[in-house]
């Protein structure tokens, strides 16, 4: 899957995968993570989710990388209206390619390539949200993906969602990553990975349903080191 791909459904604003409201599995399981307030809490390829605003009202840092610059024009516009904050871009360089960074008190917003993005130019992760990120990538992404999550954040604490459906009968985005393939990426790195909910939605996906598809699960997780 390439970034014009995602470029296109920018541009078109095609962003069904956006969500107008504060996602309901944050407001329900971020306090097992247990992250203390004025830690840094990655979220990958970002969007312009509320979530991330949700995160800095209650006074985390937050940092978000995402591919398009029109997303996070947006998101950037979302803070400083939503939460009074001056919020100040520039432009830099992400492995030769042009790439903005828009930088306010304890927001981080890179837009540009994630796996040309290095934990010197975000600094220390203390967790991660992962929301649409991994669901977004075709499987031959998702090991790179994985790798680069660890890169940035160095096994931190991660909030995962995940689906499982029938990908011959309905393909993604969002992709089925099952509960064998969540294991595969990430049991050698952290020490628990714990489900914490395990639900139907096919009534809630339309588009999937009109498919084929009689299932479709959302999968949470908590992963951590004890």
């Amino acid at each position: 899957m390439h970034s014009d791909f995602w470029h296109d459904k920018w541009e078109r604003m095609e962003i069904g995968f956006h969500l107008n409201e504060v996602n309901k599995i944050l407001l329900k399981y971020w306090p097992t993570l247990k992250v203390a307030p004025g830690s840094t809490v990655l979220v990958p390829l970002c969007g312009k989710t509320l979530d991330l605003v949700w995160l800095r009202s209650k006074g985390y840092g937050v940092v978000g990388i995402e591919l398009s610059e029109i997303a996070l024009d947006e998101l950037a516009q979302l803070l400083r209206d939503e939460l009074n904050l001056s919020i100040e871009k520039t432009r830099t360089q992400l492995n030769g390619e042009d790439a903005a960074v828009y930088r306010g008190d304890g927001v981080l917003l890179i837009a540009g390539d994630f796996f040309a993005v290095t934990p010197e130019l975000i600094g220390p992760v203390h967790a991660v949200y992962d929301r649409a990120a991994l669901v977004a990538l075709p499987a031959t992404m998702r090991i790179d993906y994985c790798n680069q999550i660890r890169r940035l954040s160095d096994h931190a604490p991660q909030l995962l969602v995940t689906f499982d459906y029938d990908q011959n009968i309905a393909n993604g985005p969002p992709f089925a990553v099952l509960d064998d393939e969540v294991r595969t990426h990430y049991a050698v790195h952290y020490a628990q990975l714990e489900r914490l909910d395990d639900r139907e939605l096919i009534e809630q996906e339309p588009k999937f349903r009109a498919k084929g598809l009689t299932s479709f699960r959302q999968l949470v997780y908590h992963l951590h080191q004890n």
